[in-house]
């Protein structure tokens, strides 16, 4: 008797024959799978694997560990000497021997040494410095030197990958990672200097560790092109802990070519102690709040809770660009200034002064 589709023969005996064919031929494919797999750990795709080794590759020879020596009376000795050295940390930025570095690393030392990446250990004249961003220029005079990888279009963001190159506690060359968190508007009040003074520097905050010798090491992103000049003193006048700052790699290499070739930096000065900025629809401009007795502001007659709008007929939209402005003007030049005083739109001139360096 032929079986109906519908029979019990079909539903409860063929179906779960054919179900269990297939599962055993599933199983005979898999489990050899499953075997080689307990035998043999499973190897990632080179291009899954997250490295910045490449970037160490291209940036780390340019930077080169500093050591410096300093003789002193020997008080347990009198009329003997003794010496200390300190360490820190550079950067090449110039075929010529120009090294970028942190002024704290080599001030008021008798000698300056640089080892190079590459075993050479060589003395370095001091060229100049910058108190007021905390760094100084050195010489060394060697022949194919590997200098670090610039990029003009490159701008610091949040959040950019950044890794510190330098030579902490004198172990030798080590790399440290972290993210920037503050970039293109941080200005670190130092202690002895007016909020106008502190201002001139320009730092980038990151959570890369800075620690004893990485001082004027490089800051680098993950191409290792530079993105700035690590600093440990600004670190330590703040008392922060795990923030470290490094000075923007524009602004430092302008720094550096301006003592190369004037021997100093020349920075105009206003005398105002700039507050904070203001951002509107139909306004923008910074607060005064504060005016240095017998300084071009004076002087010009600006007053405190003025609003400056414009410098030179451009538009101020931040203290960091006011700042700037005044800055990058020669000594001698004089300005315009239009600011608002009690709702009154008001118009001055003052003459830029030379910045003391020694404040």
């Amino acid at each position: 008797m032929p079986l109906n589709r519908k029979s019990p023969l079909t539903q409860y005996i063929i179906k779960p024959a054919l179900l269990g064919f297939i599962v055993a031929a599933l199983v005979l494919l898999i489990l050899p799978i499953l075997q080689n797999s307990d035998s043999e750990p499973q190897r990632v795709a080179p291009s899954a694997l997250m490295s910045y080794a490449e970037a160490v590759e291209v940036a780390a020879p340019a930077v080169v560990n500093i050591y410096t020596e300093r003789a002193y009376a020997d008080r347990r000795a009198p009329g003997r000497t003794t010496s200390s050295v300190r360490l820190g940390s550079g950067v090449i930025m110039d075929a010529r021997g120009y090294i970028l570095t942190a002024l704290h690393v080599v001030a008021s030392v008798d000698h300056i040494h640089v080892a190079l990446q590459d075993g050479r250990f060589l003395s370095a004249d001091l060229v100049g410095i910058d108190q007021f961003t905390d760094l100084a220029v050195l010489r060394i005079d060697a022949d194919n030197l590997p200098v670090i990888p610039r990029n003009s279009e490159y701008r610091p963001r949040v959040g950019d990958v950044v890794l510190a190159i330098g030579n902490p506690f004198n172990i030798g060359q080590a790399v440290t990672q972290g993210i920037i968190s503050a970039a293109g508007s941080v200005n670190i009040p130092v202690a002895g200097r007016s909020p106008e003074q502190s201002g001139y520097a320009e730092f980038i905050q990151m959570d890369a560790a800075i620690s004893d010798g990485n001082s004027g090491g490089a800051l680098v992103n993950s191409r290792g092109e530079l993105v700035g000049i690590n600093s440990a003193r600004f670190m330590a006048e703040q008392g922060a802990t795990g923030i470290h700052f490094s000075v923007e790699a524009r602004q430092a290499e302008e720094i550096m070519n301006q003592i190369i070739g004037e021997g100093v930096v020349t920075r105009g000065y206003l005398g105002i102690d700039a507050g904070q900025d203001i951002t509107g629809l139909n306004q923008s401009g910074i607060t005064v709040d504060g005016v240095t007795p017998n300084s071009p502001a004076e002087i010009g007659g600006l007053r405190q809770g003025d609003v400056i709008t414009h410098i030179d007929e451009v538009m101020i939209h931040s203290v960091n660009q006011a700042l700037d402005i005044v800055a990058q003007t020669r000594p001698g030049t004089t300005l315009q200034i239009d600011f608002i005083r009690n709702e009154e739109e008001m118009q001055t001139e003052v003459t830029i002064q030379r910045l003391d360096t020694r404040g």
